[in-house]
């Protein structure tokens, strides 16, 4: 291995640590806690080597929307290749969705509620964050109905479940009632 291959793999390493260790303290103490000292202190590196990666903690907030966006699509995916059927195939990505939210709030929030700099549903918009939306829509747009556009469905599909998440999260509906809520959505927009 040259030396130059040496430094870029330990250049990735880095970055990988950083992320792992921002996702860690933003999951423990919320993305408050997250700070270019903080996380230079944990990780033993100076500011200056985080900023070397990264310009700040905008753009790590954007490193680990990146690579939940990539977990929150192979949990879909996972979850509905084992459904049997279109219905329960949409019933296992809702529930693989709510739960990825309740497992990883921090990075749920990475994703949908803050700033990380990325560019959604546009041309420039990064592959993991594409892709998490095709992993819905390989499940939704089986159930759109006929003359439904399955992009716009599953957004809406998408909404739907992002405003469980939130409302549920803020306090807003009780949890106990989240299963039943699941059943309504699926039952009302899966033209099956």
């Amino acid at each position: 291995m040259s030396v130059q291959e040496r430094k870029q793999r330990e250049r990735a390493d880095r970055e990988r640590l950083i992320v792992a260790t921002a996702r860690e303290l933003a999951e423990q103490q919320g993305w408050d806690a997250v700070t270019t000292r903080r996380l230079a202190e944990r990780i033993e590196y100076s500011q200056p080597v985080l900023y070397s990666h990264f310009r700040g903690k905008r753009e790590i907030i954007g490193a680990v929307a990146l690579q939940g966006a990539a977990e929150l699509a192979a949990a879909v995916r996972a979850a509905t290749a084992a459904a049997d059927g279109p219905r329960a195939r949409v019933a296992a990505l809702a529930r693989a969705y709510l739960d990825f939210a309740e497992g990883h709030p921090a990075v749920y929030d990475a994703i949908f509620q803050l700033d990380g700099g990325l560019p959604y549903a546009r041309e420039d918009t990064p592959e993991p964050l594409k892709d998490a939306f095709a992993a819905l829509l390989e499940c939704l747009g089986e159930v759109a109905g006929e003359g439904v556009h399955p992009g716009l469905f599953t957004e809406t599909f998408w909404a739907a479940l992002h405003g469980v998440v939130t409302l549920t999260r803020a306090g807003r509906l009780p949890p106990e009632d989240t299963g039943r809520r699941l059943e309504l959505l699926v039952e009302r927009l899966s033209v099956v």
